[in-house]
């Protein structure tokens, strides 16, 4: 008897409650302790995604799991996780909360592919090239409303959670879509968009690990901040990583964003220097401006930019 109430103490839910909740200095002496109880729990999460994602109708059925059975690094789930243990972590609506987070990402991911037409997505077909733009979309929808259906049993503040975010990534995508208004800045409007359409949902996980641990709702602010700017930090590595690295590490063709025209930091920096007067980065931005559907004209006009004090400058603010 002794000794199975030793072993039901002995789970990742009473080291959480003997631990007691995390505070910044503690987190370093958890060590692996806390590592173990947290791959625990995201191996729970993904129990729930899997069950979440199961549909009736078999294409329904097929094409929900698609994205999910292609793996991911989930880090919005594990920040749900992290952020959680400021409060009590082994709560099960937590772990809810964290399925809730990653549905609503692999929705937006459905939905990017159609409007960017990628052609792969984690390794695999994007979606909308294996079953069409329809369907893509549809399933999209489908795991926005799986989502909606967990936010549901959490409560009211949960699914006003998840409606604020979810406005907040449409806006992001629609004001990226339509460019800076006239007369407004090029560069704030950009950092706007990334806070938008890839921060909102960050710091929504942070917020959600802090709400349904109960966790002190003093950390809401900071956790929410803290998101957003990970989200654009994010964004903005990745739009280093297009410009300048090693397509052989990354996987990514370098200069796929230049060729596509889309305004990364380092060309919006670029641009405002030649518009100042900047000489180099006006040669640059006349290389930028020109055909570059020839893998030559490409590598010419990405070089030109690389070689910029607006890189520099890009990776700094990402920093």
């Amino acid at each position: 008897m002794e000794e199975d109430m030793t072993k039901a103490a002995d789970t990742p839910a009473a080291r959480s409650r003997d631990r007691g909740p995390l505070t910044p200095g503690s987190f370093a002496a958890a060590g692996s302790g806390l590592a173990e109880e947290l791959a625990e729990r995201l191996g729970d999460v993904e129990e729930i995604l899997v069950t979440a994602v199961a549909q009736a109708d078999h294409l329904a059925d097929e094409a929900s799991h698609h994205l999910l059975a292609a793996g991911g690094k989930r880090v919005r789930p594990m920040l749900v996780l992290l952020t959680a243990q400021l409060g009590d972590g082994s709560r099960p609506e937590v772990r809810s909360a964290a399925a809730a987070v990653e549905l609503i990402h692999l929705a937006t991911l459905y939905h990017d592919d159609v409007m960017d037409d990628a052609p792969l997505r984690r390794g695999a077909p994007a979606a909308q090239h294996v079953w069409g733009n329809s369907v893509a979309i549809l399933t999209g929808d489908l795991l926005f409303a799986r989502a909606s259906l967990l936010s549901a049993q959490l409560g009211v503040e949960a699914v006003r959670l998840q409606a604020e975010t979810f406005e907040r990534l449409v806006l992001g995508q629609l004001a990226e879509f339509s460019g800076p208004p006239a007369g407004a800045d090029p560069i704030e409007h950009y950092l706007r968009v990334l806070a938008d359409k890839t921060g909102s949902l960050i710091a929504a996980a942070g917020e959600f690990g802090l709400i349904y641990s109960n966790g002190p709702r003093e950390l809401i602010g900071p956790l929410r901040d803290f998101g957003e700017r990970v989200g654009i930090a994010f964004q903005l590595a990745d739009d280093l990583i297009d410009l300048a690295g090693d397509g052989a590490k990354t996987g990514k063709t370098p200069g796929t964003d230049l060729r596509e025209g889309v305004p990364t930091l380092p060309v919006l920096y670029a641009r405002r220097a030649a518009a100042a007067g900047d000489a180099q980065a006006a040669q640059a931005i006349a290389l930028l401006d020109e055909d570059l559907s020839s893998d030559a004209a490409l590598e010419a006009a990405r070089r030109a930019v690389v070689a910029l004090p607006a890189t520099a400058q890009a990776a700094a603010e990402a920093r």
